[in-house]
């Protein structure tokens, strides 16, 4: 009977989530009121049998237990979290203060130890940063010995070489001066001339008299009779001597130079050199004596304030002039305080390859020295890029004269003055080249000449003359030469 009663609930149970319900009233068949309370199953078309309600009751015990389970794990944990929050109460009102103080000296021991380990990683790399650059002042300093150790050892090369040479045509010097020697050679310095009152020499083509021999001062310098200033035709060009050879390509081209007004500190002995291979030319060397030169010792290095350009440079009563980079300017330079003392813009002067000598070099302005003082040799459009002359003042560089030749320019490899008279070379790069034009400043007239000049190197970019040296001073491919001369007497 339970049972029953259970299975009557249970379907109870299960109706309700029935959608409708019927009650119903009736007599039964002894003719008792019955009542009827029907609701149909939302998913079984028929009531279960007992079986399937008692499988039924045993799933919802399961599930029960299950609740009852669940329920007594979340008191457990209920409890848990009442005991926790107790303890934390009772810490918290046990004594806050002591915590919180606790809590701030780690913190500041914390800090303070950070501060530590900053300082400690900036000192490093400090130190770090210390030694970088020790590093790289010794890195530099090894490579700047390394190329000075270079430099010594091709100078040493080139001074055995030079020291062989000598030794070498010594004795040939010596054996063939007599057939070598052309009429006023200054070559005549072999002989002691203060032993011997004459000396005959002969060459291939002419016999000179001895009377004709220039005597040389113990100095080195012709003699000149007294009230002679040495001026004359010129009529003989010697062999070239070489004195140094670049060791570098900014040595391909160049000038070199001595004061033949020299003013203190400077001597007859100081030299001076541009290389002048590259585009922002500055640098002046400067040799104290003839022996540093040769050997390739500075005793100062001149840095100038503005670019020369090209191979026309010269100095003169102690002032170095220059034509500026790209300019038609002449500056004077004066070397003793290294200021510029006067510049001045040569009027209509070709200038940056417009009216060069034939090798080019933008050798457009071309400074001279001669027996009367400072020259500029140029051209213009006016006069149809034939050479133009012209006599400047040594102090503020104004035109005093200016004499247009009918030589042109550009068909001669160079140029040079020798008392008052224009005297130009026929090629640069031909072994066996000439002089061969003289314009005479004092008559106007120019002529041709056929003395021969030998281009030893086979690119000569420079031919100064020297008056005190009685010397033209040339750059002969790397190599800084001279030559000996001869004027006529006039």
């Amino acid at each position: 009977m339970p049972a029953v009663q259970l299975l009557i609930l249970v379907c109870l149970v299960w109706g309700t989530g029935a959608r409708t319900a019927q009650f119903r009233k009736a007599n039964d068949r002894s003719g008792r009121c019955q009542y009827t309370f029907s609701v149909a199953s939302p998913n079984e078309s028929s009531c279960p049998e007992e079986s399937q309600a008692m499988s039924a009751i045993r799933d919802l015990q399961r599930d029960s237990s299950t609740q009852h389970a669940d329920l007594e794990s979340i008191k457990a944990r209920l409890s848990s979290l009442e005991s926790l929050l107790y303890r934390l109460t009772s810490d918290q009102a046990a004594g806050p203060q002591e915590v919180q103080e606790g809590l701030q000296r780690d913190l500041g021991a914390l800090r303070r130890e950070r501060d530590q380990l900053e300082t400690q990683a900036r000192e490093l790399e400090v130190a770090y940063s210390n030694l970088l650059r020790d590093k790289s002042a010794l890195e530099e300093e090894k490579r700047q010995l390394g190329q000075e150790n270079e430099d010594l050892a091709r100078r040493l090369e080139s001074s055995s070489q030079e020291v062989a040479r000598l030794r070498r045509g010594q004795c040939h010097l010596t054996r063939d001066a007599s057939q070598d020697m052309l009429p006023g050679s200054r070559e005549v310095s072999q002989w002691n001339l203060d032993t011997l009152a004459f000396q005959e020499l002969k060459s291939e083509l002419t016999e000179v008299p001895a009377s004709q021999i220039l005597k040389e001062s113990p100095s080195g310098h012709p003699r000149r009779k007294e009230g002679d200033n040495g001026c004359g035709a010129l009529v003989w060009v010697g062999e070239p001597v070489t004195l140094r050879t670049a060791e570098t390509i900014t040595g391909k081209y160049g000038v070199w130079m001595r004061d033949p007004k020299p003013v203190h500190p400077y001597t007859q002995e100081t030299t001076w050199r541009i290389d002048t291979v590259g585009t922002d030319i500055r640098q002046v060397f400067e040799y104290s004596l003839v022996g540093q030169f040769e050997q390739g010792y500075p005793s100062k290095v001149h840095v100038l304030p503005r670019a020369l350009e090209s191979t026309g440079a010269v100095v003169y009563a102690g002032s170095l002039y220059f034509q500026e980079a790209q300019s038609r300017t002449v500056l004077r330079y004066e070397l003793s305080t290294e200021a510029v003392k006067a510049e001045k813009e040569i009027p209509g002067a070709g200038y940056h390859g417009q009216f060069p000598y034939s090798w080019g070099g933008y050798t457009d302005l071309d400074l001279a020295v001669d027996e009367s003082g400072l020259w500029v040799i140029y051209s213009t459009e006016e006069a149809k890029g034939a050479i133009v002359l012209s006599k400047l003042n040594p102090e503020n560089l104004d035109l005093e004269h200016t004499w247009e030749t009918n030589i042109r320019k550009q068909s001669v490899a160079n140029a040079f003055v020798i008392c008052g008279t224009l005297y130009t070379v026929s090629s640069y790069s031909s072994a066996e080249a000439t002089v061969n034009f003289a314009y005479d400043t004092a008559t106007g007239v120019s002529k041709t000449l056929t003395i021969p000049f030998k281009n030893r190197y086979k690119y000569s970019s420079m031919i100064d003359y020297n008056p005190l040296e009685r010397k033209l001073f040339a750059w002969d491919n790397f190599n800084m030469v001279t030559y000996d001369i001869q004027l006529s007497e006039v």
